[in-house]
């Protein structure tokens, strides 16, 4: 089998619908199996699924595990020589499967290869990050990031400079649409389920590109991205998530057993996240006014 397809869904069901129609469209002519793991939605999404689309291998899990746990269900058993992570809240643009098989299998040092990624309102997304050093989270931490976004120092985590119109080789490219040669996960393994949602795809890209690996973006595939859609349902979670799990990919990978510095990124991390907090609660109690 060529290509194994794995969707993680929570209460995203029309998005997951518009997902697997545009999808299954492009996988006619490619030998394939597509699997959805439903984390517990509401909405009666695996239903849905389940009714219309009969082709597709559902798991429906009653909890929510979890990105990183929901993909392990499937990269235990996936069948395919190249593997495809795929956000529900994305829609394949013609050709663009293909595309990615297509540099996997021209390009032999590659091992992962993402797609440009489109905006809901037609624009090309910035889909594309360094790691996530230590000057990385400090230069965020006091907002000279922020401050001087175009400066080749502050702005090199976000990779401003980068205009996501050609093919390079990458650091850690957005987890919506990722495809993956099998034999990565026989050489790093399976996702680390000590992350919940969010810095999972980033930890897996890191362990890759230690072992030797090469992770490349290309222009030559798109895939519209509907960013952020499960997220903002429970925004503020994903905001505490998102700064736990950086924090764990810091001690994971750069941690120096210094206990000042882990005091120093731990304390500065989730004061950013409850700052974060605040202004989005105030923003939409005044927009409510």
């Amino acid at each position: 089998m060529e290509l194994s397809t794995i969707i993680v869904s929570w209460n995203t069901k029309q998005l997951l619908k518009n997902c697997l129609q545009s999808l299954l469209h492009e996988l006619k002519d490619i030998e394939s199996e597509v699997f959805v793991v439903d984390n517990n939605s509401e909405d009666n999404s695996a239903d849905m699924v389940a009714n219309e689309f009969p082709q597709v291998k559902l798991i429906r899990n009653d909890t929510n595990r979890g990105f990183a746990a929901a993909n392990n269900q499937v990269l235990a058993q996936a069948q395919g020589k190249y593997i495809l992570l795929l956000n529900p809240d994305t829609e394949i643009f013609p050709n663009a499967i293909k595309n990615l098989i297509g540099f996997l299998n021209t390009n032999d040092k590659a091992y992962v290869v993402a797609p440009q990624l489109i905006n809901s309102d037609g624009s090309i997304q910035r889909s594309c990050r360094s790691f996530p050093t230590f000057l990385a989270m400090l230069y965020e931490l006091i907002g000279l990031s922020r401050l001087f976004p175009n400066h080749k120092l502050f702005g090199h985590y976000k990779m401003l400079e980068f205009d996501h119109n050609h093919e390079r080789q990458v650091d850690q490219p957005e987890g919506a649409c990722l495809l993956i040669r099998r034999s990565v996960i026989e050489r790093i393994g399976m996702l680390d389920e000590g992350y919940f949602m969010l810095f999972e795809e980033v930890d897996w890209c890191y362990r890759i590109k230690q072992a030797g690996l090469e992770i490349w973006f290309t222009p030559k595939a798109k895939v519209k991205h509907h960013y952020g859609q499960a997220i903002k349902q429970v925004k503020i979670k994903m905001i505490l998530s998102s700064h736990r799990g950086l924090y764990r990919f810091w001690s994971k990978h750069y941690r120096q057993g210094k206990w000042y510095l882990d005091w120093l990124v731990y304390s500065g991390l989730m004061l950013l996240a409850y700052i974060r907090i605040i202004s989005y609660w105030l923003k939409n109690t005044c927009s409510k006014a």
